[in-house]
């Protein structure tokens, strides 16, 4: 995702995606021959680290089949030629977890909600995995 003196710009909205994701490039940066800067900044990067998690990624691709006649699903994939995913993988769940085990300061922000984000919140219910099966077979596809 990330190459040898990178530069890496994320956004962090005060959200428990966004701060997860600040944390996680942080220790990835000191780990790493990369940089890490918040955007909007002076200093250009060559990388943008999205706050994309396996919730919103699925639900996207859902909502991509049902509303739409002609589906380009590149937009979807974990990186981009300019664009990183971290959290691709991990359920909302999981990365809100993370935040609170971690003791990181977020905003408790409402989602807004619609019919088919229901219906998927609904079906996970019942059938856990089905958002990393919508991912994984993405994944089989690409």
């Amino acid at each position: 995702m990330a190459k040898h003196k990178d530069i890496i710009g994320y956004e962090n909205k005060g959200d428990f995606r966004s701060v997860v994701l600040e944390d996680l490039l942080k220790m990835y940066s000191s780990n790493n021959f990369v940089s890490i800067i918040k955007i909007p900044s002076k200093k250009k990067s060559t990388k943008k680290a999205l706050n994309s998690t396996l919730d919103t990624e699925s639900l996207g691709i859902i909502q991509k089949f049902i509303e739409e006649k002609k589906i380009n699903l590149k937009n979807f994939a974990p990186s981009k030629s300019n664009e990183i995913k971290p959290l691709y993988l991990f359920l909302d769940e999981e990365v809100l977890l993370y935040a609170k085990l971690k003791n990181l300061k977020f905003k408790k922000v409402q989602e807004k909600k619609n019919k088919i984000s229901n219906f998927i919140s609904e079906l996970e219910e019942k059938h856990p995995e089905i958002k990393r099966a919508v991912i994984n077979q993405y994944l089989e596809l690409k």
